[in-house]
Order: structure tokens, then C-alpha cells, then sequence
């Protein structure tokens, strides 16, 4: 199957960019994340598609761009948190090297901070993640074939666990 050599998954704040950039350029590959396609090719921030069209017509757009970056990306790519969500998706992440990054509520909401780009924890930030990463979690499982905890990690560490647990399925830096 081609594709890409390693796939992103988890919720907001738990270092997917930070980790797929430092990860890609340990492999000597690209990096890619669908969140920032999804903003060069609309023109406009997810805050704003949300605001302007709402989640459901976000996660059609989302939708295409995951299915276009597995096609065509032969690196790192990175996906927006709740791009599992769709069924499609899932499907298509089957047999890909998909690491589920996980992180706890309190790091998560801290590195995140109070950030008006992230419509789905507007008013109470711990409590929107919280039940956001619970919905999701099944299904970030359900597609990975490793997880690996980001909490108290520096990202480095986080590259050095990603790798050890692809490393078994021929994925070495």
C-alpha cells in the first residue's frame, strides 16, 4: 500500500505538527497536515468554515483532504482531531502505520491554552476537551496501530517512542 510512511492521530494539543514536523525530518521525508490543505485550499481558517458553514459542512471538506493526503503524500502527515469522525476516513487509515499521539486533559487544555482557532472548545476549554477526547478515543484506537502518550514529554522524546513502535513494522529513522 502506498502512502504515507507514518499518520498522525489524536486529539487537540497533544503535539501532532510538532511531532510530525521534528519526525519527518528525522525519516528525511515531508511533512504534511491536512488542517493546514484544508486552510490553503479554502482560503480561510477552520474557525471561519466552522463560523460560516458549521461542522458538519467542515468535516465533508475534511473528509477530501484526508483522502487525498493518504493518495498523495509519501511522508508524515498529520490529521485535524476529529478527521476519525468520519467513517470514510477510518476506512481508509486501515493497514496504514496510524500512531495514536494521547495526552491528558490538563497538558492538553495548557498547551492549547485559550486559542479562538479552536471553535469545539469555545467557553469551557477542559471540558469541551475532555469530552471531545472521550467520544474520540475509541476511535483513535481503533485505527492506530501503536499509541504513544505525549504527556511530560519533550517532543523529541514523543519521536524516539513513535519510531520504537513503528520500528517492529519497518519504519526506522
Amino acid at each position: 500500500m502506498s502512502g504515507p510512511l507514518v499518520v498522525l492521530v489524536g486529539p487537540m494539543g497533544v503535539g501532532k505538527s510538532t511531532v510530525g514536523r521534528l519526525l519527518a525530518e528525522r525519516l528525511g521525508v515531508s511533512y504534511r497536515d491536512t488542517d493546514d490543505d484544508i486552510v490553503a485550499e479554502q482560503g480561510r481558517t477552520i474557525a471561519e468554515i466552522f463560523a460560516g458553514e458549521g461542522e458538519a459542512a467542515f468535516r465533508a471538506v475534511e473528509a477530501r483532504a484526508v483522502a487525498r493526503a493518504l493518495a498523495g503524500h509519501d511522508g508524515v502527515l498529520a490529521l485535524g482531531g476529529g478527521a476519525v469522525l468520519d467513517p470514510r476516513t477510518r476506512a481508509l487509515l486501515a493497514g496504514r502505520p496510524v500512531v495514536f499521539l494521547d495526552v491528558d486533559a490538563d497538558e492538553a487544555v495548557r498547551r492549547i491554552g485559550r486559542d479562538p482557532g479552536r471553535p469545539l472548545l469555545a467557553g469551557d476549554p477542559r471540558r469541551h476537551w475532555r469530552a471531545l477526547a472521550a467520544a474520540r478515543r475509541p476511535l483513535y484506537r481503533e485505527v492506530a496501530r501503536a499509541v504513544v502518550d505525549t504527556s511530560g514529554r519533550a517532543p523529541g522524546g514523543v519521536v524516539e517512542a513513535v519510531l520504537a513502535a513503528l520500528a517492529p513494522r519497518g519504519v526506522r529513522a
